[in-house]
């Protein structure tokens, strides 16, 4: 298998490299990792401009010699991207697995919204810097060389089902780039957000015209929260059922995805 990765929103440092492919040398001797030069480009807070990226993904997603692309990181700016690299996939774009979380979720929305490929929400090749011996890398990895599915999210029960962070879902509502996710289990988790932010997203979620039909929602890890002042009454948890309720869908309970180095993975559509 050869993995290309990209940077379609900013930068890592050479170090994932080396310890990524170390790694893959001595758990997955038959994957090949290709990192794009432009992952270690700066323009600002992205790695590389818009074009400089686009490209890249570009290069890489119509390449048939790729079975996979691997975003190597989140981070602002995945979505700047849309409008130029989506209607430039060729056939070759269509038989890849593309796999990231995070930011990366604009373009696992778009290519899910247009059939392209299979989207896939799980850790990304910076998480080798993760004080867990490569666990939470070797899940993805495992994943795209072996499909074992115990590296899963384990509420997938045979049913389709997207994951998102919420910040991403909330600005991807209203936009062409919002699949249609009719039966969809939606689980969703958030990262550096206050309370107050996190509601105010779920409102929007919560009516939007768009994710009428969904199946229902699973809440994921919402991890370091900016705390609230004053301080914000009541869980995450409360949070989501109130909204679930507004929204006249069924909460499922909790999924064991998000910011964290317990992340599992969630293949869009059924696994």
């Amino acid at each position: 298998m050869k993995i290309g990765i990209c940077a379609p929103a900013r930068p890592i440092d050479r170090i994932v490299e080396a310890k990524l492919s170390a790694l893959a040398a001595l758990s997955f001797p038959d994957v090949e990792l290709v990192f794009h030069p432009q992952c270690y480009e700066s323009d600002g807070h992205f790695a590389g401009s818009d074009e400089r990226r686009g490209a890249a993904f570009l290069e890489f997603a119509n390449d048939a010699a790729f079975d996979a692309i691997w975003f190597a990181r989140g981070g602002y700016g995945s979505n700047r991207l849309l409008h130029s690299v989506i209607p430039q996939l060729g056939p070759a774009a269509r038989h890849k697995t593309y796999l990231g979380y995070s930011d990366n979720g604009f373009l696992l929305a778009a290519l899910y919204a247009r059939r392209i490929g299979r989207p896939v929400h799980g850790p990304m090749p910076s998480e080798v810097n993760r004080a867990d011996a490569g666990a939470c890398v070797s899940r993805s990895l495992a994943w795209l060389t072996r499909g074992e599915r115990s590296v899963l999210e384990p509420g997938l029960a045979g049913r389709p089902a997207v994951a998102f962070n919420i910040a991403i879902l909330d600005a991807l509502v209203g936009t062409p780039w919002l699949p249609d996710l009719t039966d969809h289990v939606l689980m969703l988790e958030e990262v550096s957000e206050p309370m107050y932010r996190i509601d105010r997203m779920l409102f929007t979620i919560a009516h939007a015209t768009q994710l009428k039909g969904i199946a229902g929602v699973k809440l994921g890890m919402i991890k370091d929260v900016i705390e609230n002042d004053p301080p914000w009454k009541g869980t995450a948890e409360d949070m989501i059922i109130r909204w679930c309720g507004e929204m006249g869908v069924p909460y499922l309970g909790r999924a064991v995805i998000g910011h964290d180095a317990n992340n599992r993975l969630v293949p869009f559509g059924i696994a």
